[in-house]
């Protein structure tokens, strides 16, 4: 249950900094070189790589679970991906 709060964490932090570059591009004209655009981005992909990161090892470490689309049993793939 932690490491799904933390990815959603991760996520509303991603959020919070891609909408204030946005507010900053907008709403900071006095800014011409739009330091903290730049600033606000930078954090968003350090924080995206984070979360990659992150998924990565929780993945290989079996703190999460992917699961996939037939993984439910008596499911079958369509019939343009079955072998044969």
């Amino acid at each position: 249950m932690l490491p799904k709060v933390f990815v959603i964490l991760l996520l509303l932090a991603i959020l919070a900094a891609l909408f204030s570059a946005v507010f900053f591009l907008v709403k900071d004209p006095a800014d011409r070189s739009h330091r903290r655009t730049l600033k606000a981005l930078t954090w968003r992909v350090a924080l995206q790589l984070a979360l990659i990161l992150f998924l990565i090892i929780a993945v290989a470490r079996g703190w999460l679970q992917p699961h996939g689309v037939y993984d439910r049993p008596g499911s079958q793939p369509p019939q343009s991906e079955r072998p044969g």
